[in-house]
């Protein structure tokens, strides 16, 4: 990967469909990225964290007016430039920094949390990537990992195709490049397909002590009538969770240093 300094048209797009936005539409995203993470550390204006990948920077906007100390770091030079203005038209300096996670140097021990949500498939070499982001953890930092999976039904990538993720890497590049034109490969492309096996092993490889994903992290007690039965018995049985996972819409898991 590299930063394309051009105006990127799915960028543009990108930027289009997503201009008119509100914080409070974004307030639930938050809030659930929170809940995962805060099980496992104390939240507050003592922490580090950084965001990878803000896409409009909602998430780094949303802390700061929290009070919370996020910086964030964005590969799109337009969505750098999005970003910084839709925080100013909210009344906050977004602190957020144009680069490349392949090549930045976040340095040793330097966050308390790392967000890294639906960014982690645009990364040619994620696992170069992720070595990064468990370096620049402290130990105990928390890492919230999002991303893609390879067999759900339907995900974001492109919702409007089911089963798009069961498609070969090449079949999904000529489609997307056929769908959205050229521009694709150069940052919006999901270069990856994850599966939950898959990303345990690089958990573990990584160095991470801990690895749990969703249904390992929230409380079935904070769900209700059938939802509460439901997470009570996939968090009893990792058979039956791991099961449930391989259709899931995305991956998703809390990692610990």
């Amino acid at each position: 990967m590299r930063v394309y300094q051009e105006e990127l048209s799915d960028v543009s797009r990108y930027i289009e469909n997503h201009k008119h936005d509100t914080l409070q539409e974004k307030e639930p995203q938050y809030q659930n990225i929170l809940k995962h993470v805060a099980p496992f550390i104390q939240l507050g204006p003592h922490l580090r964290m950084l965001e990878v990948g803000t896409g409009t920077g909602w998430f780094p906007i949303l802390c700061k007016r929290e009070g919370l100390d996020c910086r964030g770091l964005e590969i799109s030079p337009q969505l750098v430039e999005f970003a910084r203005e839709y925080g100013r038209a909210n009344g906050v300096e977004a602190d957020i920094q144009l680069g490349n996670i392949e090549e930045t140097d976040l340095g040793e021990a330097q966050f308390d949390v790392i967000i890294a949500s639906s960014v982690f498939e645009h990364i040619e070499n994620w696992r170069l990537a992720l070595g990064v982001l468990f370096r620049a953890l402290r130990p105990g930092g928390v890492l919230f990992f999002e991303s893609t999976n390879k067999f759900g039904l339907n995900q974001g990538e492109y919702p409007q195709l089911f089963f798009y993720g069961w498609l070969p890497d090449a079949a999904r590049y000529r489609f997307r490049m056929m769908v959205q034109g050229r521009d694709i490969m150069k940052n919006g492309i999901d270069f990856h397909q994850f599966r939950y096996g898959l990303l345990r092993r690089a958990f573990r490889e990584a160095g991470f002590s801990r690895c749990m994903d969703r249904y390992q992290v929230l409380d079935p007690e904070s769900k209700t009538g059938l939802k509460r039965f439901v997470f009570r018995l996939l968090k009893s049985s990792t058979a039956l969770r791991r099961l449930a996972l391989v259709c899931a819409q995305g991956t998703t898991f809390v990692c610990v240093k």
